[in-house]
C-alpha cells in the first residue's frame, strides 16, 4: 500500500519549484485563508507560525490520510510586519522603507498527517540587508510587476534583487527553508522521490 502523498497548501511558484527542485512529488491545494486575521498581540515570528498552521488544519481537513506542508513568510523591519503588497503604490512605499536597510525574512513552516495525529511546525528567520534605492529603481521595478505576491514586495531571485548582503538560509528568503522542510517532512514520513 502507498503511503500518505505530500499536499503543498500553497499556490505559491515559488515554494512549488522548490519542492520540485528538492525532489518531491507534490500536488497542490491552496488554503486560501484570510491571511489578516490574527492576533494582534502576536510578534512576527508568532504571525508566520499561527498562519502557516491554520493554513495546514484548512487544507488537512480536506486530506487527512495525506501529509498537509503549509507556510507562511513576512518581512519583518523591527516589530513592523510587511506581508505582500496590495497595489503598486504599498509596494513602492514598501521598497522604500527597505531601501539601505537590513530586515529580517520569517517564514513559519507547518506540517500535517491528520490521520497519523502528527503536527509540527518550525520558524527559519534570515536577515537581508537591502542596497540604498533610488526612487526611479523603485518605479521601474514596480512598473514591472515584480513585487506582486512576495512579501515585502521583493524576491531574492530577481534579475535585480537590491540584496547586498543576506545571512541565514536563502530558500527561507525565497519562501520555504528547504534544509528545515525537509527534516520536517522526513519526520512526517516523506522523503523525495528522487
Amino acid at each position: 500500500m502507498a503511503g500518505p502523498r505530500l499536499i503543498l497548501a500553497s499556490a505559491s511558484p515559488r515554494r512549488q519549484e522548490l519542492l520540485r527542485e528538492a525532489g518531491y512529488a507534490f500536488e497542490v491545494d491552496p488554503a486560501d485563508i484570510d491571511e489578516t486575521v490574527f492576533p494582534a498581540s502576536l510578534l512576527p515570528s508568532q504571525v508566520t507560525i499561527f498562519l502557516a498552521e491554520a493554513k495546514a488544519r484548512a487544507v488537512a481537513a480536506r486530506h487527512p490520510d495525506d501529509v498537509v506542508l503549509a507556510a507562511d513568510t513576512i518581512v519583518a523591519f523591527g516589530d513592523q510586519m510587511l506581508g505582500k503588497p496590495a497595489d503598486a503604490k504599498q509596494a513602492r512605499k514598501t521598497l522604500d522603507l527597505l531601501s539601505g536597510t537590513t530586515h529580517l525574512v520569517i517564514t513559519g513552516v507547518c506540517a500535517v498527517h491528520q490521520a497519523a495525529r502528527f503536527q509540527k511546525s518550525l520558524r527559519v528567520m534570515s536577515a537581508v540587508r537591502m542596497r540604498q534605492l533610488t526612487p526611479a529603481e523603485i518605479d521601474q521595478y514596480v512598473a514591472g510587476n515584480d513585487w506582486q505576491g512576495k512579501a515585502g514586495g521583493y524576491g531574492i531571485q530577481d534579475k535585480d534583487t537590491f540584496v547586498v548582503r543576506q545571512a541565514g538560509s536563502k530558500s527561507n528568503i525565497v519562501g520555504l527553508p528547504m534544509t528545515a522542510t525537509r527534516q520536517l517532512l522526513a519526520e512526517a514520513g516523506i522523503n523525495p522521490a528522487r
